[in-house]
Formats: structure tokens, sequence, C-alpha cells
């Protein structure tokens, strides 16, 4: 069969990755890639493909694309990913979805009138601890869940909004970065969503401790609710730690048993003690992103495209939909409602 042929918008770090991946997979073939940014100031020296200025530009003259992923400001989703649509393309769209639930709704059902799959890129299911866990709740291990608390806490200071001195052009601001839980957290907000379900009774708390010259947001919350499917819960997060990275994890208190899935980008098992259950080794989780100065989420892009080729093929169903993306926005867009 014919590889599956693949455009990317948006070349920075996320989008050179895209693009790697998309040519280290041997059912894949990158025809082109596109940003705003001049070529040789990316580093797009390895990416072996046209490079394009504009995404409309890309659109009208490579018309054998299939799947564009997205990788641009979170600001910029689902403009583009319409755009896409408009072109009858299949569309994988980097987290967040978008920065609300209505413009993700938007897209989805511009998506289904020609129809064409959203895929979203929640990468962190794939992290053997993760699916440890959904399997350990999915499969009633831990009985009825009592609470559950996420804790997420990153370090992104000036290294991270400033570069040679000047403010980054899109990171911190409402319009196109959103807000920590877009940006930094989603993925710990979707493995919540995706394990325990959804959320109702929020309340919140939120500052920004060392963050007011950087960010239009916070950079601290403290957010409290219960489980539509029963239990309650809390997310804490920051991204005012010093230095580095300290900690993403979920501990849950259950019927049978607690658990936590911890690390610094929830990698291992820290706490298995269940009721007639004896706990094996997981396969080693894969190493976080690496950015220099700063690390993200664990890096399993390769297991994101191969499931857009398996759907594409009819192989396997799609890991993350687009209404689970949109799940993830709604979430945070009404806890974001509390500030």
């Amino acid at each position: 069969m014919s590889p599956v042929k693949f455009g990317v918008i948006g070349c920075g770090h996320i989008g050179k990755r895209h693009a790697s991946m998309v040519q280290l997979n041997e059912e894949c073939e990158l025809i082109a890639v596109c940003d705003i940014a001049d070529k040789n100031s990316l580093g797009m020296e390895n990416v072996n493909a046209p490079f394009y200025s504009s995404a409309e530009e890309m659109m009208a003259n490579e018309p054998s694309i299939e799947v564009v992923s997205i990788c641009t400001p979170n600001g910029l989703h689902v403009e583009q990913g319409n755009l896409c649509l408009d072109y009858n393309k299949h569309v994988v769209i980097e987290k967040p979805m978008g920065l609300s639930k209505a413009n993700c709704e938007e897209l989805i059902s511009n998506s289904l009138k020609v129809s064409k799959n959203v895929f979203c890129v929640m990468q962190n299911r794939y992290s053997p601890p993760s699916a440890w866990l959904k399997e350990m709740v999915s499969d009633g291990h831990l009985g009825e869940i009592y609470n559950v608390e996420v804790n997420c806490y990153w370090n992104r200071d000036d290294r991270y909004y400033f570069k040679d001195g000047k403010k980054h052009p899109w990171k911190g601001s409402l319009a196109l970065d959103g807000g920590t839980l877009y940006t930094q957290f989603s993925h710990f907000v979707d493995l919540m969503y995706w394990v325990f379900g959804d959320v109702t009774n929020l309340q919140g708390k939120f500052n920004s401790f060392n963050h007011e010259h950087s960010t239009e947001f916070e950079d601290t919350g403290v957010v409290s609710f219960d489980f539509v499917n029963g239990g309650m819960g809390c997310l804490n997060y920051s991204t005012a730690v010093w230095d580095t990275n300290l900690e993403s994890s979920i501990t849950v208190i259950a019927e049978h048993g607690s658990v936590k899935v911890g690390g610094q980008y929830m990698n291992e098992v820290e706490y298995c003690h269940v009721k007639d259950y004896e706990f094996t080794a997981l396969p080693p989780s894969n190493p976080a992103n690496d950015y220099g100065h700063y690390k993200g989420s664990a890096n399993n892009h390769p297991f994101v495209f191969e499931n857009v080729v398996d759907v594409l093929k009819g192989r396997k169903p799609i890991t993350t939909n687009a209404l689970e993306g949109l799940k993830v926005v709604d979430i945070i867009e009404r806890i974001y409602a509390l500030r």
C-alpha cells in the first residue's frame, strides 16, 4: 500500500518532531512543511521536503497531501484545522485542540461535513504507567473511586518566555497561549478525564507568584471538583518551581487500595497496594521530550503517527478522537471560568 502523505504547519520544537516522526515511519511520506519564519532560522536542514511560508500556499500547491499536522501556537489550531478541512484533508492537531469549547465544536462539525478525521495529540496515553492506571480503573481492580489527586509541578521561567532578552512572541499570551493548563498541563487533564471521566462542582484558587512580567495568566492553581462517575478530586499545578521540573503525578485512594503514578513526567508507578492484586514491573517509559533548558511530556509521538496510519488504513480505531480533545478543552475552560 502507498504511504500516507503528510504536511506540517509550524516548524518549532514540536513541528520539527512531527516532521521527523513522519520521515522515520516507513508507511508515511513527508510532502511539505511551512512556517512564517525563515527556513534557515528554524534548523530544518534535515527535513527533506519543500518549504512554504504560509499554510494557504502549501495547501494550494501540494494537492497530494492527505494529512496535515498542526504544530502552531494554541490559538491558531482551530483556524488552521478548518483551513485543512476546507482542502478535504485529515488533521493531526497538537494539544490543546483549541482554546474554547465553541471553536472545537465548530472544527468537529466541519470535519463531519467532509468525512475527515481530527486526531488529537495526547501522547501520554501511550506511557506504560498511564495505560496501567487506565486498566486498573476500567477493570475494577480498585473498586469504587474515593479521591484522586493530580499534581503537576514544573519549571517554566524566563528561559522559556524570553529569548535573547526579548519576550517570546506568543508564549504567555492569552490569545495564542491561553494559559498554563492549556500549554503545560493539558496532557494531565486528558489523562484524568480518560481514566476517571468528567468533573463537576468545580472550585478554584489561582495566583501568579513569579510570572507577572512574563505571562498574562496564572502560574499556580488549586482546583477541587467531584467526578460525575463518583468520588472527588483535586488538581494542583504550578510552573513557578525553581530551576527544573519537580513532579507530575496522580494518586488514587479507592475502595480496594491505593496507587500513585508519579515521577517528573508520570513515568513510574511509585506506589501500589491493592487487594488481591500483585503488581509486576512495567516496560520502561520513553524519556521526556528534551528542549534544552526545559523538558516536556514523554516522547511518545511515534505512537501517534502509527495510530494515524492504522486508522487511515482501517486497521485500528483512533486513540484520541476529536470529542475527547474537545472535552479536555471544555474542562480547562470551566476551570478558567473560576479565575
